[in-house]
């Protein structure tokens, strides 16, 4: 889940150096920060939030093939 949010959030950004994901939680439930260039907040979030949205929506899919519960949090650097 971690690489997958790495990827689309690099593929965002124009700062990909400074995207940073952390991970907590275990067993089926899995929590997921990330983190980017204050420049680049606006990129990963969209307009009323519909970039982040979309990501997570891509995020719950892919942990329900694996039988996991995630959530994304988007926090400023």
């Amino acid at each position: 889940m971690k690489e997958l949010i790495e990827y689309i959030a690099k593929s965002l950004v124009e700062h990909p150096e400074e995207v940073q994901v952390q991970e907590y939680g275990n067993g089926n439930r899995i929590r997921l920060e990330l983190s980017v260039s204050k420049d680049d907040m606006g990129r990963v979030i969209g307009k009323s939030g519909r970039v982040a949205n979309s990501i997570r929506t891509l995020l719950r899919v892919a942990a329900e093939r694996e039988g996991k519960q995630v959530t994304l949090d988007v926090v400023e650097p």
